[in-house]
């Protein structure tokens, strides 16, 4: 898939998932989806032409370079009887569950080093993100934290206080943002005719790199018409619809209509 559909397909799991760890109002779902569309990305790392990899120039292009020598050292070191003959540099070593709950694990672990460290690893998949979809979403997300340091500004405390608030609850659930954006671009890659390997290192027919993929009818090619005249257009409503609040704002909406169209007869 292309970098845009993995950004909106992580922008969606984020609204989805949202709830489940706990976050609920606007405030604190827009930065979480945000955070995941951007590191809906990441994985990519290992494609010298993805905008991951050209998001800050040599430095990323030299962690690019790094990814795919470690990820062709890794493929080379595991791959089972029957894997095929391959450089094993993308769609290998960042495409599992194995280097999604790593790094998940990782992001969460920064919490430990300081609230500014969790910062930097939110701020990251929010450029990631606007690099794909637009200036909008860091509007977005300046204008829900701006709305929680507000709401966290209890009388009494500054404005200080409340920004540590705000640090301290994106370190509860960055890392769960950083592993599920990786995820869900793993299963948006196993929606295209390469597939993706994100079961590795479990064997399955002697390969340990084994790429999953969907029924052949149901497969696209990356950047076809079906992704850009299908996945997109679903994304995008399916992004819409899953913001809190969106669907009893739509219901309300539409018996409006129906009222005003009803008067008008």
């Amino acid at each position: 898939m292309m970098g845009r559909s993995h950004a909106l397909s992580g922008w969606c799991a984020g609204l989805a998932v949202a709830p489940l760890v706990g976050l609920t109002s606007v405030a604190e779902v827009v930065p979480f989806a945000a955070a995941t569309a951007g590191y809906a990305l990441l994985p990519d790392l290992d494609h010298p032409g993805a905008s991951a990899s050209r998001l800050l120039g040599p430095i990323t292009e030299l962690i690019s370079r790094a990814v795919r020598a470690f990820s062709g050292v890794l493929y080379n070191l595991t791959k089972g009887p029957r894997d095929e003959q391959s450089t094993g540099k993308h769609r290998h070593a960042t495409h599992t569950v194995a280097a999604a709950v790593l790094l998940g694990f990782l992001a969460a672990s920064l919490g430990d080093r300081g609230k500014w460290a969790v910062l930097a690893v939110a701020v990251t998949g929010l450029v990631l993100a606007a690099d794909a979809l637009g200036d909008w979403i860091i509007l977005a997300v300046l204008a829900a934290a701006g709305w929680s340091v507000v709401g966290t500004a209890l009388p009494g405390t500054g404005a200080a206080d409340a920004i540590q608030a705000g640090l301290t609850q994106i370190g509860g659930w960055i890392g769960v943002a950083v592993a599920l954006g990786m995820f869900v671009h793993c299963l948006g890659d196993s929606l295209t005719r390469s597939g993706c390997p994100w079961l590795w290192p479990l064997p399955i027919r002697g390969e340990t790199w084994y790429e999953l993929r969907l029924p052949r009818p149901l497969r696209f090619r990356t950047g076809s018409w079906v992704e850009h005249g299908v996945i997109v257009p679903i994304l995008v409503i399916a992004g819409v619809l899953l913001l809190p609040g969106a669907i009893p704002v739509l219901r309300n909406l539409f018996d409006a209509t129906q009222i005003w169209i009803a008067g008008q007869s």
